[in-house]
């Protein structure tokens, strides 16, 4: 994966479920597809490009290893919710995510979680 946006919208899992229906009305009309175990999921495949839209509390976080994919989707969520893109983001939920562009690795490193205990 090579892009991770974060947007803050007024998507949430956390909203009222006429605001998460209409979230996934609209996603779904982009071809995405809700992930079965983890409703804050989606899904997109198009040729070899494929695209996440993670939502949480009240951010979107766009993950896909077609930057021009990534783009169009960015320019379609914000004609449909008030966003803000953010750039890449380094952290979610508190957990760092970590990057190695050459070697094309994203993973997460969730070390600062457990010096707290």
């Amino acid at each position: 994966m090579s892009v991770v946006s974060k947007c803050p919208s007024t998507a949430s899992n956390k909203l009222p479920k006429s605001e998460t229906r209409r979230f996934d009305k609209v996603i779904w009309g982009y071809d995405f597809i809700k992930n079965e175990h983890d409703p804050c999921v989606y899904k997109k495949i198009s040729g070899s490009s494929v695209a996440y839209v993670v939502l949480y509390v009240d951010d979107i976080l766009l993950i896909g290893n077609d930057v021009k994919m990534l783009g169009d989707i960015k320019a379609w969520l914000s004609t449909q919710f008030f966003m803000k893109d953010m750039g890449e983001a380094s952290y979610i939920l508190g957990i760092k995510i970590y990057r190695d562009r050459s070697r094309r690795i994203l993973g997460l490193i969730q070390s600062s979680s457990l010096r707290k205990f």
